[in-house]
């Protein structure tokens, strides 16, 4: 039998930790799983956008940039994703709000996996997806009021 000294056992949570990487069976985070809005996009794939909390979800997003309409949500995940990562987990999708000759782009990332890539919040259920991290305008900082 090998023993290990308490005080290395305990080194290892903080490095994993360092690294960035929650250590297996490490509880979640706190964020509330509520469903706001919901879109299937043309790929078939069920992308919820979840209320959240300050870091992931309509909380994240809302206030600091702006967007409050699942309508502007929806309509840029109502097609296919425009940039794909981490093994197509990792999607952007890309759309333009036009109202009174004005334009401005947005963006909505999204994780479609059960957890998030670092780990530290995960989906309910059997089939749950993280969903809508976060939605902004490019090249501002907050979306004009209109754009909702």
């Amino acid at each position: 039998m090998i023993t290990v000294p308490l005080r290395r056992m305990a080194v290892l949570p903080a490095v994993a930790a360092l690294l960035g990487a929650a250590p297996a069976g490490a509880p979640q985070e706190s964020w509330d799983t509520t469903e706001r809005c919901v879109q299937t996009d043309w790929d078939n794939r069920r992308i919820p956008t979840r209320t959240g909390n300050a870091e992931l979800g309509w909380q994240h997003f809302s206030r600091p940039h702006g967007i409050t309409s699942c309508r502007l949500i929806n309509a840029a995940l109502n097609g296919r994703p425009d940039k794909r990562s981490d093994q197509q987990r990792n999607l952007e999708y890309w759309g333009s709000a036009i109202k009174d000759g004005r334009q401005i782009d947005f963006v909505v990332k999204v994780r479609y996996a059960k957890t998030t890539d670092d780990g530290r919040y995960e989906a309910p259920g059997a089939k749950g997806k993280v969903g809508v991290i976060t939605a902004y305008c490019r090249g501002v900082q907050k979306c004009p009021s209109w754009v909702n």
